[in-house]
């Protein structure tokens, strides 16, 4: 098992579990962002009915699953062994859902499939260096299939390859993986800078009351 593997496996056992319902009722939503119940869903990926989608670090399963039950065929990949048991078991048996651990450059690279659409929610897109990532998923796009993205908008002065700590126990080292902080017009050039069109990067505000950190949604077609 990789070191980075690991990190995430230890991540996983500190997030709690996606609730039974939303506020709606609903049993399988989309959410972009680290609030509940708050921002746009499923629509931003364009897709229709049988079409292939790619959950580019799926974790436990929760916007792949609902994908799934919308009639769309949904493929999530993550490197960790713990949020893919996860979504195993909460998920099993959901229709058109398939779930592989993989890093996600090798997984495209080795893969001959192509999708309508690929999405990360604060998983793969922040988590890997864009310059190996946006090209070979732009190679398995379909003409015209949509990229779309959201993790935390980064700190003021702090861009580019920046560390990422996931602690343990209180005698350990915390663990550290690299993500890729840009602010929304970097991100723009550089899909840009990809050969992506129709790319759209803006901060969704948090919900009302303490919390002040919003979402980087960011959006591309092929």
């Amino acid at each position: 098992m990789t070191d980075t593997a690991i990190a995430w496996d230890t991540y996983s056992r500190q997030r709690p579990e996606r609730r039974p319902v939303n506020a709606r009722g609903d049993t399988t939503w989309f959410n972009w962002t680290q609030y509940p119940d708050h921002g746009p869903g499923a629509e931003l990926l364009s897709l229709r009915p049988g079409g292939r989608a790619l959950d580019l670090g799926c974790g436990k399963g929760g916007n792949a699953a609902h994908l799934a039950t919308l009639g769309m065929r949904a493929v999530g990949i993550d490197i960790s062994c713990a949020q893919l048991s996860a979504a195993r078991e909460r998920w099993a048996g959901a229709p058109g859902l398939e779930l592989h651990q993989a890093e996600a450059v090798t997984f495209l690279q080795d893969s001959a499939e192509t999708f309508d659409a690929m999405y990360s929610v604060y998983g793969a897109l922040w988590f890997t260096d864009p310059a190996k990532l946006l090209p070979t998923v732009r190679e398995r796009l379909r003409p015209g299939g949509r990229l779309v993205f959201s993790q935390r908008p980064p700190v003021e002065g702090c861009y580019g390859c920046q560390a990422s700590y996931i602690p343990r126990g209180p005698d350990d080292d915390p663990l550290v993986v690299k993500r890729w902080d840009y602010e929304p017009d970097v991100w723009e050039r550089v899909l840009v800078e990809h050969g992506y069109t129709d790319v759209r990067a803006t901060v969704l505000a948090a919900p009302p009351g303490r919390r002040t950190v919003g979402t980087l949604i960011v959006s591309a077609r092929a």
